[in-house]
Formats: C-alpha cells, structure tokens, sequence
C-alpha cells in the first residue's frame, strides 16, 4: 500500500519555524517530482512549493518564498518543508503529494498522484 505520511505539524507564534516532513511508504518516491499544499479553513486547497525528483529545481508560492524551503532525501524517501518567519495566515492543514516517476513538477495539485492525510499548523500571533 502506497502512502505519504506527514510530520512536524503544531502551534508556533508569529515568526517561528517548524520543519514539515513527508515519508513516502509502499514504493520509491526517489525519481518523483513532490508537493507541499496547504488548505486553510473555509479557503481551497494551495499550491506552496514543489521539488523536482533529484532536487535540482524547486518553485514556491509567492507568498512563501523567501520564508520557506523544500528539500528531500532519496535515501530516506523522504521530502522536508522548512518553514521560516511564519505568519498567521499561513495556519493551515498542510498536505505533500506525489506525482509519478519522471513527471515533472507542477503546481497543480489534480496533477499528483499520491497524497497524504495533512498536519496541521498553527501560527499565533
């Protein structure tokens, strides 16, 4: 059974961090382009940054750029979120996705295949 697990979610105050990761289980994620969206209460579901399957190429969110940085680790199928002087609009349930192997990365969340069940993260002003 393929599944994405999130970690790292919890309640910050404005201007800390937190480190989101995602454990891919159940086959290799190391060739797949990987996603981080969030979905705040009442609002849709957003693209925030995204990672190409070797790591060479990353894109974020406007509203997360500068702020926040993807990275990944093949050997442990696993891809980070690290996120930096956050504000209270970014609390949200955040959620990684997979696309399939040699996709590229997209924006678009109904281009990925394999999703995980969110963690939450709340930031306090």
């Amino acid at each position: 059974q393929v599944q994405l697990v999130e970690s790292g979610g919890g309640l910050v105050q404005a201007g800390g961090s937190l480190r989101l990761s995602c454990v891919g289980y159940g086959r290799p994620f190391s060739l797949a382009a990987m996603g981080w969206f969030r979905q705040a209460p009442g609002k849709e579901r957003e693209f925030v940054a995204a990672i190409s399957w070797n790591g060479f190429s990353t894109y974020y969110a406007d509203s997360v750029k500068g702020r926040f940085t993807i990275s990944r680790d093949n050997d442990k199928n696993t891809v980070y979120l690290q996120m930096d002087r956050l504000k209270p609009e970014d609390t949200a349930d955040y959620s990684c996705a997979a696309r399939t192997e040699n996709a590229p990365l997209t924006t678009l969340p109904n281009e990925y295949n394999y999703w995980g069940q969110g963690t939450p993260v709340t930031v306090s002003s």
